[in-house]
């Protein structure tokens, strides 16, 4: 579909200039001092020639049919031109200018009257408000960049013009090529979702980078990006996460799940490397571009200085990846060869003085060594070292079986050096740290390519019972679900809940603690009464007849003092949960990737540390562990400091239960199960705490 954008014959530009400066002069300029070996058509109506070619004033006056248009010309005359393209037979639009949606409301109208015109024509548009588009391999420079890359094997899509051309700055300052560059500006038409398609197809690309500010529908986006990543790399630095949601959330997990959560947990599901800089895009990029994929994550470090090896042994074990322990065979070779005063273990290090024969031995011996799975070769400006000749030593001995990526620290000394290694295809790095980093998005990658199937778990379950429940509450015009119909809910997907009933006058709230049996545990039940604490709504540990009775009688007058408007069922009389470690479960459904679970340790670990993890439903088994690992406090749950363990396999099932009641009921939009008493092994979790919020059922 994009073949007549990306690797056009011929070219038209619509308003070319003949003055040095204008964006029409630098586009045809480009074209032509690039090398494109197609044909080149200015359009202006006020010349016979630009750049000595000869100019046309319309394509129709051209007479023949163009692969490609681009048009620069002032926002108002666009979409005459556009449709001047399309009626002279132009294949594909690029629309350069600005003063279109970017504006206001009367931009938005001119934008969508022009991408009316060109899907009308089968024409896909890119822009508008746009650079433009780079293909080095087809010597097409269709933009008014400055630079031209060398070719390369790593494709950019970037919705800023702006961080196109710092990229090609950038790959220029390091002498890196480039396959493919595409400014997609406004997005009218083509998008991302276009892009990872093209790209993922693309024989010249071996690594997709994006820039994003806004992504398309999440759902064509998943399954585009997850497509691409199955069979190359995909980088993608996301901006604009920040921002608090535009409503208020309902639930403690609604409160928490912002845009930032919600993109992390798509891109990890798809196989999408997060880039969180400008720096790490491009330190990704290039390492993913020249170096095989790892087959696990032991890293082996090699130095001429202990302090640097140190800071990447550091930086390994905060980035989750293992500073292997060397087999003894290769400790044995390496002191057969290095000088005695040498370290053979992890780091090893070369010494000061180190030759570019020293790094051979050592980067040989790390290669042949079946307990590292990749290398970071570190060096540093000394009076004997030869940085140039280390670089194309090391270079000369790799077996491409294992990544190694170097940093050379330092200025002038090594300047030399770092371009050594990006010619011989070493990714290098000013220091261990981005070193490192690399290599981490390296192995999550090469993780994800060998995850095992997706399968997820259906799980028996009463779904018609559910069904009552919402519907009643949708007829009534209640959206919050309260605990009582909440833990209906949940016990209707296996979750276990103590045992209660509603009580409706005093009486029967004895009768009930009598029947489970003390201690129990008094709630209001009110599904307008959001926060029941705050009113004085829940008692805990009733231990007595007595106690039942005047905490009922207590509460109900107090809650209908405090809130007098709220329609009272009456309180929930239920058995004390049993003690155990408390996490937390939730849901919040994000508009744009649907329901993502929560799951976090209870108290200051959510409230104050934030330590929570986010994942896309539906989960599988593997995921739903993954998903308790990821946080800091899972080393709580599983037994630390001689404390006993709980359950985590138990917390994996309730966390797939959970997915799949989210999964069954779209019309659920937050749920929280706050707090989750979790046991030892082999006793269920039982759920303390529970409140749904559901839509379509605004009030009469």
């Amino acid at each position: 579909m994009l073949n007549a954008l990306l690797h056009p014959e011929s070219v038209a530009v619509v308003g070319a200039s003949r003055n040095p400066g204008k964006v029409g002069h630098e586009v045809l300029a480009n074209l032509l001092h690039c090398g494109f070996g197609g044909t080149i058509v200015p359009l202006n109506p006020a010349a016979r020639d630009v750049l000595g070619l000869p100019c046309y004033p319309s394509l129709k006056a051209y007479g023949k049919p163009v692969d490609l248009s681009i048009v620069v010309l002032p926002a108002p005359a666009v979409k005459r031109a556009v449709q001047d393209s399309v009626e002279a037979g132009a294949k594909a639009i690029c629309v350069i200018s600005a003063g279109f949606r970017e504006t206001g409301a009367e931009g938005l109208a001119l934008e969508e009257e022009i991408l009316q015109i060109c899907r009308v024509a089968g024409a896909p548009l890119l822009g508008p408000n746009c650079l433009g588009l780079l293909n080095t391999q087809h010597n097409l420079n269709a933009s008014f960049a400055r630079r031209m890359p060398t070719p390369g094997r790593i494709s950019v899509m970037s919705q800023s013009g702006a961080l196109c051309t710092a990229i090609l700055d950038w790959a220029a300052g390091r002498h890196l090529g480039l396959a493919k560059l595409v400014s997609m500006g406004n997005k009218a038409d083509l998008n991302e979702i276009d892009f990872l398609a093209a790209f993922a197809a693309d024989e010249e690309t071996r690594v997709i980078v994006g820039y994003l500010e806004s992504i398309g529908p999440g759902k064509e986006f998943m399954a585009a990006a997850e497509a691409a990543a199955t069979v190359k790399p995909v980088v993608i630095l996301k901006a604009g996460t920040t921002a608090a949601g535009v409503r208020a959330a309902a639930s403690h997990t609604g409160s928490m799940a912002g845009a930032d959560e919600a993109y992390g947990a798509a891109f990890r599901r798809v196989g999408i490397i997060r880039a969180e800089s400008f720096n790490a895009l491009m330190d990704y990029a290039t390492a993913f571009a020249m170096q095989p994929l790892p087959k696990g994550n032991r890293l082996a470090i090699i130095t001429n200085a202990g302090g640097p090896g140190i800071m990447a042994a550091d930086a390994a074990q905060q980035a989750g990846l293992e500073v292997a322990t060397l087999q003894g065979s290769t400790a044995t070779a390496l002191r057969e060869k290095l000088p005695a005063a040498a370290s053979v273990g992890n780091p090893i290090d070369v010494l000061g003085d180190a030759n570019p024969d020293r790094y051979v031995t050592a980067v040989n011996a790390a290669q042949e060594d079946e307990s590292v799975d990749a290398i970071v070769v570190i060096l540093t400006p000394q009076a004997m070292t030869e940085p140039a000749a280390t670089a194309r030593a090391i270079a000369g001995c790799l077996r491409g079986t294992k990544p190694v990526v170097a940093s050379f620290m330092g200025g002038e000394d090594v300047m030399p050096a770092r371009e050594e290694l990006v010619a011989l295809n070493l990714p290098d790095y000013g220091a261990p740290e981005p070193a490192v980093a690399a290599l981490k998005a390296m192995c999550d990658y090469a993780a994800w390519r060998s995850r095992p199937p997706r399968i997820v778990t259906r799980f028996p379950v009463n779904r018609r019972r559910v069904e009552r429940i919402l519907a009643k509450h949708v007829r009534l015009g209640h959206p919050h679900v309260g605990e009582l119909h909440s833990k209906e809910i949940l016990r209707a997907y296996n979750f276990t809940v103590p045992a209660g009933r509603l009580a409706v006058t005093a009486e029967d709230a004895v009768d009930i603690a009598i029947k489970i049996e003390f201690p129990v545990a008094m709630k209001i039940v009110s599904d307008e009464i959001l926060h029941k604490s705050d009113l004085g709504g829940v008692k805990l540990n009733l231990a007595t007849p007595e106690a039942v009775r005047d905490t009922f009688d207590l509460m109900m007058l107090r809650i209908r003092r405090l809130a007098p408007d709220a329609h009272l069922e009456g309180a929930y009389v239920e058995k004390m949960c049993p003690a155990g470690r408390e996490v937390i479960l939730g849901m919040t459904r994000d508009p744009q990737f649907g329901p993502m679970l929560m799951f976090g340790l209870g108290g200051i670990f959510v409230e104050i540390m934030k330590d929570v993890a986010f994942h896309l439903a539906p989960i599988t088994a593997v995921e739903a562990l993954q998903m308790l690992r990821s946080t800091r406090s899972c080393a709580l749950l599983e037994g630390a400091r001689g404390q006993a363990g709980v359950d985590i396999t138990a917390v994996a099932s309730a966390l797939q239960r959970l997915s799949q009641l989210v999964t069954d009921f779209p019309r659920i939009l937050e749920l929280d199960i706050n707090p989750l008493i979790v046991g030892p092994a082999g006793v269920e979790p039982v759920v303390a705490d529970a409140r749904i919020t559901i839509s379509g059922a605004a009030r009469p």
